[in-house]
């Protein structure tokens, strides 16, 4: 039995919520994302769109091709409790519901046509999903995710294609071959070079060939291109790792304002593993100089997520890493190697102590915001955020960079 999947995406969702918040905003284009010269576009209303303005783009470049663009630095917190309601809404009406993004949906149907028509079942979901929370969506239904994700993004904006079983070959063939989702830009230009710009000329060629020029994801291309993908629907997304960076607006040396940033970033990371009831093994430092070579370091440590561990080890990382002679453009803190447990503490601390005492800032944390309690050696870095709890199953929300 071929198996029916649903593909849904909120249509310029960043955009959409605005939007919503403000309708002075309707027709007119807009971009979210870093405020700054150094800021990048995180979304672009179809209307920005139009003067080559796309997400990824910096923001300096955005203003200058879209003058009259409005330029708004988005709310994560806004966005994740919009899409959290989304969520709800197809999850409470689909057997399996996968969430690939804060904006995107896949759904596994397969069974359902003997009780419902599945592509009119999808289509009262998507009438649900607008009716309710007021904001765009467009889906594709096929036998499989790729076939379906491209079809809803040729259904865009807010509308609805349904790839009906045998002719997913047909459907792809047409296309340029960047529409495939795993085709990146540097992909595309090496497929370029050899004269394959749609996916008719991946469809004509023996996978050996694609394999021979892309190694494994050339054999991955063919049989995307060829509308074969067995991917399963998956509903919880495990995370491995949290991290976090900061741009500063203009390069700097100053060490003070540095350690302040990637403390404040550490003690925002343990309190997000302690919020999930994970612990660390490995801590990352990264720094960017202002001539954009970037390195890292990372060391592994005992288990845990205690501040008085894990921000000391952040700070040894950082004084290796740094080289005095040159201004630094951007910083980040990355935790690794996640595993379920609770920190753990030395038999030469006081224990009932130390716990009690991180028990009490999550508490207040928790309630009133994750900058409520802090640590007064972080006191400047203000813009350090995040949700409490990023091991709650979902994908995090990309946002642009903010600037310190």
């Amino acid at each position: 039995m071929s198996r029916t999947i649903l593909h849904m995406d909120l249509d310029t969702f960043f955009i959409s919520v605005e939007r919503k918040k403000d309708s002075s905003l309707m027709n007119r284009p807009v971009l979210v994302g870093g405020t700054g010269n150094r800021g990048v576009v995180s979304a672009a209303s179809y209307e920005a769109r139009r003067f080559n303005v796309f997400s990824g783009m910096s923001m300096k470049m955005a203003r200058m091709l879209c003058p009259e663009a409005i330029v708004i630095k988005g709310n994560a917190g806004v966005y994740a409790d919009e899409s959290r309601i989304v969520t709800e809404i197809i999850k409470e009406r689909v057997p399996i519901l996968e969430k690939a993004s804060v904006d995107e949906f896949y759904a596994d149907l397969s069974g359902m046509d003997k009780h419902f028509g599945c592509f009119q079942y999808a289509s009262e979901i998507r009438q649900a999903v607008k009716k309710e929370t007021g904001l765009p969506i467009s889906l594709g239904l096929s036998i499989n995710k790729t076939v379906s994700k491209v079809a809803t993004g040729k259904a865009k904006p807010d509308n609805q294609i349904n790839v009906t079983v045998g002719t997913e070959k047909p459907f792809l063939a047409p296309l340029a071959i960047k529409r495939i989702p795993m085709v990146g830009e540097r992909t595309y230009h090496t497929l370029c070079n050899l004269g394959i710009k749609w996916v008719r000329n991946v469809q004509e060629l023996p996978m050996e060939m694609m394999s021979s020029v892309l190694g494994k994801n050339g054999q991955t291309l063919w049989e995307k291109a060829n509308a074969i993908d067995n991917s399963p629907v998956i509903e919880y997304h495990e995370r491995k790792s949290i991290s976090n960076e900061r741009t500063f607006g203009k390069d700097t040396t100053d060490v003070s304002q540095l350690k302040t940033t990637i403390e404040a970033m550490a003690e925002q990371l343990t309190y997000q593993l302690r919020s999930g009831g994970k612990i660390a093994g490995c801590i990352s430092v990264k720094i960017r100089y202002s001539d954009f070579n970037t390195y890292s370091k990372q060391t592994r440590i005992a288990y845990s997520s205690a501040d008085h561990i894990m921000i000391p080890k952040v700070l040894e990382l950082f004084e290796s890493l740094y080289n005095r002679r040159l201004l630094v453009r951007l910083v980040g803190v990355k935790f690794s190697e996640i595993i379920n447990g609770s920190y753990q503490l030395s038999i030469f601390e006081n224990v009932e102590k130390t716990a009690q005492l991180y028990m009490g800032m999550d508490k207040i944390r928790n309630k009133f915001g994750a900058r409520s309690v802090m640590r007064a050696s972080t006191f400047g870095a203000r813009s350090i955020g995040g949700i409490a709890n990023p091991f709650n199953g979902e994908p995090p929300i990309l946002l642009a960079h903010r600037t310190q």
